[in-house]
């Protein structure tokens, strides 16, 4: 069995008063893409941004339990964030490119993270980034006009370009195709398939679908709980739960 490279334990996350995530326990598999499914609301993109500490962001927000990326326990007091960020990238449901050109908008994180300082190597790695996220070949000839007048689908791509130049070990998703036309969620998906040989991918959908197309392990949350959690094909084919069944044959949701 492969060590796992996120593990939750006991996880509870409240916002003031109101528990949003109840005692989570879930070990995210590398090279894997893990779909977090369930209805509005029910905790997912909650617990996603946990996991690199983006609800750091919101005053109410506090969390118990244990989350460790690679061994390490990311809510110990001597974890640098932004470090922690250069190793989970962040993609979200909005394509967000920087008011920058397409070339800056990539090479950010490079200089932010001192990652390299060389001209050469910049634009090495920033070429490497466009390729890998399928872009390189519709921008190569226009790398200093704006990041937003890209389309939307290459948008959405040009920020995963952005998250992956500074080579995370992980990559977050957020809805990331829920602005997005069919066409450009398929190039997205297609995408998201060729990433995991070297990232390991989480990402929340409200498509069904989507989790079925892109996924190879699924969990299930309801309420703020972790309801089922295993391969894909099993959760939609054979679920053991219930509430699982419910919410795939579209009885709850």
């Amino acid at each position: 069995m492969t060590d796992p490279i996120i593990t939750a334990r006991g996880v509870d996350i409240f916002y003031d008063t109101k528990q949003a995530i109840h005692n989570i326990d879930l070990d995210i598999l590398p090279n894997k893409v893990t779909a977090f499914i369930g209805p509005s609301g029910c905790g997912k993109s909650t617990f996603l941004r946990a996991i690199n500490r983006m609800n750091d962001l919101i005053p109410s927000c506090r969390i118990s339990g244990d989350m460790k990326i690679a061994g390490q326990d990311i809510y110990a007091p001597a974890v640098d964030v932004v470090a922690l960020r250069a190793q989970v990238g962040m993609v979200f449901q909005k394509p967000n490119p920087f008011p920058k050109s397409i070339f800056e908008n990539v090479a950010y994180g490079l200089k932010i993270h001192k990652i390299t300082t060389s001209k050469t190597e910049m634009q090495d790695r920033v070429e490497w980034s466009l390729r890998s996220a399928g872009l390189w070949d519709e921008v190569a000839d226009r790398l200093d006009d704006p990041g937003n007048s890209l389309s939307g689908g290459q948008q959405q791509r040009l920020c995963i370009a952005r998250a992956i130049a500074i080579k995370p070990k992980v990559i977050l998703m957020d809805e990331p195709c829920s602005a997005l036309d069919p066409i450009a969620t398929a190039v997205v998906e297609e995408l998201i398939d060729n990433l995991r040989k070297d990232y390991t991918i989480v990402i929340v959908t409200h498509s069904m679908q989507q989790a079925a197309r892109v996924s190879q392990r699924t969990a299930f949350f309801h309420l703020g709980s972790l309801v089922e959690y295993g391969e894909t094909k099993s959760i939609f084919t054979n679920p053991t739960d219930e509430r699982t069944q419910n919410y795939i044959t579209g009885r709850i949701g």
